[in-house]
């Protein structure tokens, strides 16, 4: 199967744009920190999750979700800390909600690669 069908790096992607549409309110000062910081987690997540499907062994690919499933819990972190820093909208907890999902598919994910 081809990743770009796989769900879980389907919703990471969707991800992705939510963290650019909640990183554009942030304050301008952000640019080069937290918001730059927080993009690039989301895309290193869904980047790995990618790379990960296109190695050649199990091992291989559970090496790079795992990769994947560090940039995700670091996301969570930046997301939190820019909510408690109140650069956040309500937009927020649906993000954050997001992020459980995305960690539930990827954590079965990795659990289907070590079963085979």
């Amino acid at each position: 199967m081809d990743y770009k069908e796989l769900d879980v790096w389907l919703k990471a992607r969707e991800l992705v744009k939510k963290i650019y549409i909640l990183t554009t309110s942030f304050p301008n000062e952000e640019q080069y920190g937290l918001t730059s910081q927080i993009r690039r987690s989301s895309i290193s997540m869904s980047s790995n999750i990618a790379e990960g499907c296109g190695r050649q062994t199990a091992k291989e690919t559970i090496y790079f979700l795992h990769i994947a499933r560090g940039s995700l819990f670091e996301l969570e972190t930046q997301v939190i800390l820019a909510d408690d820093l109140g650069y956040t909208t309500t937009n927020a907890v649906d993000t954050l909600k997001e992020i459980e999902r995305v960690k539930m598919l990827l954590n079965g994910f990795i659990n289907y690669h070590k079963k085979l």
